[in-house]
């Protein structure tokens, strides 16, 4: 419509900018000059003609009314662009007025050149002598013929004054008519840009301030909704105003440099929590206005796990938070380099939550005790969606792991399996996990993560293989995780969403499991999170069917083939073999009061327990995520901050070994293999100079290349258990 011909719409080019090249007899191009481009084709050299002269029109007429509108709208631009555009201009005119003085001079050299010419050539000279003489004068004429046409210049601008100094030579033969219609351009269209971003500024500003009053009153309805109120600054166990909840620690939001943001805690792993204050209902039970110190909690806490595992933990406080002073700034970009305080964490570690995927450990024990390598391959599916199960409630991020941080679960006397887990890279992240089970599988994967906020939705990409390899069979199967998108960021209630497919292959029989994720749509029928699957063969010959939500619980069915009516075989449809469904997994309810302990399940809730025995580098000594489970979340901000700090200051002593560690190989090479003094010894590099320097190398887990896949992943090398079973910790690094 005509309302639109103001705006830019995707796929135009603006007539008055374009350019218009004609390529051969029937093709020609129009561009903007930047991304959009066209290459239009003729049926004759005459259509085209027509055409490129009526675009010509065209964009005269459009560079006509464009000046017009802007000769109206000058009064959007401040006074200061103005100055700025008019001094430009004004230089502009000044360098035209100095080349129409260099044509000026071309044209009287040139015709006094041509009159001496025409004089001699009058002269009675030898033939040969007439006809280089006719054949300079020629070239005189021509060369007139040039300067007349370039002296034909358009009036003087009136505002132009100054006359530069005349030049000696002929040193340009550049058109003052070109350049005066660059300086027209550029006057043109530097009062087109400055209007536009005038107005863009202006659009910027409306919407910034409509969206947060949006999310203000959406905030406010739905706690009038809920009958929730805000706890006052003076509630026991916050230790913390509303004023200090709302603005995190100082420098946490300060535009710091690529170097110093990697460092900084991100939701870059999962989805950021309750965004304009979603309130829970419960009290705050944290025990913070108790004077014992931390590490005397953390040990009462260890007493306590002993005896039974825990089954509760402090209830979430119903803190308030505007996230548009933070999340306004975010958009498009990697959020792990997104300053964020912990109101948006939960108490849990990204290294927690990955070894929440064996909550289901039973479906892989099952699978171990199969026979059939299909039939096993349906419940390393099942457990495959399994780990799904605990996204659908769960939209506060965990705490982005430490360089060095690591967690173990040892649950072998009553499970049969223990995991270990470790943070092996910080830029990008990526963690790396390994589980042995005595069921007669082992489990292992390295995940790296990659976000992007895009304001009203928030896309979580995980990167990396999972395998799992039974012991008996050797059957080995490998899967990557699909793409996790959080909705209704800013504005409404959140919701997940997972979308994409995923292929599980056995590389040892060659059978195949296509799982398809449905993401969610308004006008569909079908059930929600819904998740279907095939089992098939090497032949592509499909055995198994499967259906069900990731969130909820995932059925099999066995196909079995029947004639058809051309005596061809053919496959009923899953739903209507019921004799044949099988339950594979079921989703365990959620414990008792779930929604004001992070919707935690079980298993979660006794992830962070304290025990005795495990690493310094483990992540229930974490001291900010205690703080945050505890309550305290304005010391846990401020603990973050510090653990932040320290793990910088780590990379950068370890770049400082580097780089002494490559002077020296390039010393020890120019001096013949020998090599200076190095550095003292508590810096001394990891590896010998003159080699490559790696700047930080993982303690349990090490960098090969997976001989199935052919990816480079880390692997656990071993030594943890060993080393707890002695309490020999002495290699682990102070992170904490």
């Amino acid at each position: 419509s005509k309302a639109e011909m103001g705006h830019t719409c995707r796929g135009t080019i603006n007539l008055a900018t374009a350019n218009i090249t004609v390529e051969d007899s029937c093709n020609f191009i129009i561009s903007n000059g930047g991304a959009q481009t066209y290459h239009l084709k003729a049926s004759s050299e005459v259509e085209r003609q027509r055409w490129v002269t009526a675009l010509e029109l065209a964009k005269a007429k459009a560079v006509k009314m464009l000046e017009e509108s802007d000769d109206s709208g000058d009064e959007s631009v401040s006074q200061t662009d103005k100055t700025e555009l008019q001094n430009t201009l004004r230089i502009l005119s000044s360098k035209v007025e100095d080349l129409s003085t260099c044509n000026d001079l071309i044209a009287k050299h040139g015709t006094a050149l041509q009159r001496s010419l025409s004089e001699l050539e009058a002269l009675r000279l030898p033939p040969d002598s007439t006809d280089k003489i006719k054949q300079v004068n020629e070239r005189a004429t021509l060369f007139r013929i040039t300067s007349n046409a370039m002296i034909n210049v358009s009036p003087q601008p009136e505002h132009s004054t100054s006359v530069g100094k005349a030049p000696t030579s002929m040193l340009s033969t550049v058109s003052p008519q070109a350049c005066r219609d660059f300086m027209l351009l550029a006057q043109t269209h530097g009062k087109k840009w400055q209007k536009s971003l005038q107005q863009e500024r202006d659009q910027r500003i409306r919407l910034e301030e409509t969206l947060e009053q949006l999310a203000k009153q959406h905030n406010h309805l739905e706690r009038a909704f809920r009958g929730a109120t805000v706890l006052p600054a003076s509630t026991s166990g916050s230790g913390a105003s509303g004023k200090d909840l709302c603005c995190p620690a100082k420098g946490d939001l300060s535009d710091e440099d690529d170097d110093n943001n990697e460092f900084f805690d991100a939701p870059e792993i999962f989805p950021m929590p309750d965004m304009m204050g979603h309130k829970r209902t419960g009290s705050n039970i944290s025990g913070t206005s108790s004077d014992i110190s931390l590490d005397e909690q953390y040990k009462h806490q260890v007493e306590d796990t002993k005896k039974e595992k825990r089954t509760r933990i402090p209830y979430k406080p119903n803190y308030s938070l505007n996230l548009w002073s933070i999340m306004k700034n975010c958009i498009g970009k990697e959020l792990s380099k997104i300053p964020m305080p912990v109101n948006f964490n939960e108490p849990l570690s990204m290294l927690q939550r990955l070894t929440e995927d064996l909550e289901y450990h039973e479906l892989l024990d099952r699978a171990a005790r199969c026979e059939s390598s299909l039939e096993q391959l349906c419940y390393v599916a099942a457990f495959t969606v399994s780990s799904y199960s605990t996204t659908v409630f769960r939209t506060s991020k965990p705490f982005n792991p430490l360089l060095g941080e690591t967690f173990e679960l040892d649950r072998l006397e009553e499970s049969g399996y223990r995991s270990l887990c470790e943070q092996v890279s910080h830029h990008p992240p990526a963690a790396a996990h390994h589980a042995d089970s005595k069921n007669g599988w082992t489990l292992r994967q390295e995940i790296k993560i990659t976000s992007k906020f895009r304001g009203k939705y928030l896309s979580i990409m995980p990167l990396g293989t999972i395998h799992c390899v039974f012991h008996s069979s050797g059957n080995h199967y490998t899967w990557k995780k699909v793409t996790t998108t959080v909705h209704n960021i800013i504005v409404g209630k959140l919701w997940i969403d997972q979308s994409g497919e995923i292929e599980i292959v056995n590389h040892k029989t060659g059978d195949k499991c296509i799982l398809k994720f449905v993401p969610y749509s308004y006008f569909s029928r079908d059930v929600a999170r819904k998740v279907t699957g095939e089992v098939m063969d090497p032949s592509g010959k499909v055995h198994f069917v499967l259906l069900g939500t990731w969130d909820e619980k995932m059925d099999c069915y066995k196909v079995q083939l029947g004639p058809g009516d051309n005596g061809a075989e053919v496959r009923p449809r899953a739903h209507e073999a019921e004799d044949s469904r099988v339950l594979l997994w079921k989703r365990n309810p959620l414990p008792k009061h779930a929604e004001n302990m992070y919707y935690f399940s079980e298993l979660a809730l006794t992830l962070n327990a304290p025990e005795n025995g495990t690493a310094p580098t483990d992540s229930r000594w974490r001291p900010d995520q205690r703080l945050m489970e505890n309550g305290r979340w304005d010391e846990a901000n401020v603990e973050k901050q510090r653990l932040e700090e320290k793990q910088r200051l780590s990379r950068k002593r370890r770049e400082a070994e580097a780089a002494r560690a490559t002077e020296d190989g390039k010393a020890g090479l120019s001096h013949g293999g020998v090599t200076p003094r190095g550095p003292p010894p508590a810096l001394t590099p990891l590896c010998p100079p003159g080699t490559p320097y790696d700047p930080y190398k993982p303690l349990w887990f090490e960098r090969k290349k997976d001989p199935v896949t052919q990816e480079m992943a880390h692997v656990y090398k071993g030594g943890y258990w060993e080393s707890k079973e002695k309490q020999d910790w002495s290699l682990c690094p102070d992170i904490f």
